[in-house]
């Protein structure tokens, strides 16, 4: 027979509180969970980085490096590249000591900047990053790290908000100023209301805003130009991250080339030593 008593012990049973293990159990889930959600809520549209960008172009990789040293090299290094590995880029001693090295520094030093990292974070917040593997650091679910870098590039706008003036719709409140505007122009960040009708006679409407950028201001170079600069200096910036990238799979196609002709006479060999057995 059952009593009150009992049947408050079985409703405290039932409403009894997890387990610490099971309550160990949700926060790891949790934190597994956490930089899933974090990437998901970071994840941007890149645009892709054009097709006839080739990192074997060396006037491309030359005009990216023009374009890094005159603009990017004041204030991020790429400490662990040695001037005079641009020699691969079809350059000589004297082409890179004349054109490239703006500084008394020699030819085999690295490619450092003489900004102090206290005064740096001062200015901008935080001291600009080293670049040397900026393109293989920045790749991700939504693209390449040269997509990043293309899309980063291309993606600045005024906004009075900011310290600088300057925003970006890749790196939002980005502390980097736009330092390639003369040439770009002035882009402003534009919201536009597109609608969409749907259901059996059209009658439902949606509506979502779309953000895009138009360029207010011309610059010095015209929209495609400025493109093609920027997909030079990605392309630069991709060879600075693995410059051995090139001869690594130039190497890669003789060694298979080399496997196959093997292949062949170890193949021809087993047959004349297996001829009588089969």
């Amino acid at each position: 027979m059952r009593t009150k008593g009992n049947k408050a012990v079985m409703k405290h049973a039932a409403t009894r509180v997890p387990s610490r293990e099971c309550r160990v159990r949700w926060m790891l889930a949790a934190l597994l969970c956490a930089p899933a959600l974090a990437l998901a809520s970071e994840s941007v549209r890149l645009d892709r980085l054009p097709a006839d960008v080739n990192p074997g172009d060396l006037v491309s990789l030359q005009r990216g490096a023009r374009v890094y040293v005159n603009y990017c090299l004041g204030c991020h290094s790429a400490s662990y590249m040695r001037y005079n590995r641009l020699q691969d880029l079809g350059l000589s001693e004297q082409q890179i000591r004349d054109n490239l090295i703006l500084t008394e520094g020699k030819v085999g030093d690295l490619m450092k900047i003489a900004m102090d990292p206290k005064s740096a974070k001062e200015w901008f917040g935080t001291p600009p990053p080293d670049l040397t593997v900026i393109a293989r650091a920045r790749a991700s679910g939504d693209g390449s790290g040269a997509d990043w870098l293309y899309s980063y590039l291309r993606g600045f706008y005024r906004d009075a908000s900011r310290p600088t003036g300057w925003n970006n719709t890749v790196f939002p409140n980005v502390g980097m100023p736009h330092v390639l505007y003369q040439l770009q122009g002035e882009q402003v960040l534009k919201t536009d209301v597109v609608e969409r009708r749907f259901g059996p006679r059209e009658q439902e409407v949606e509506r979502r805003e779309v953000r895009k950028l138009a360029l207010e201001k011309p610059g010095q170079a015209t929209p495609a130009e400025y493109d093609r600069m920027v997909a030079d200096l990605v392309n630069f910036l991709v060879y600075v991250g693995e410059p051995a990238r090139q001869a690594r799979v130039t190497l890669g196609i003789y060694v298979l080339i080399f496997l196959a002709v093997l292949f062949v006479l170890a193949y021809a060999l087993k047959k004349e030593f297996w001829k009588d057995v089969h």
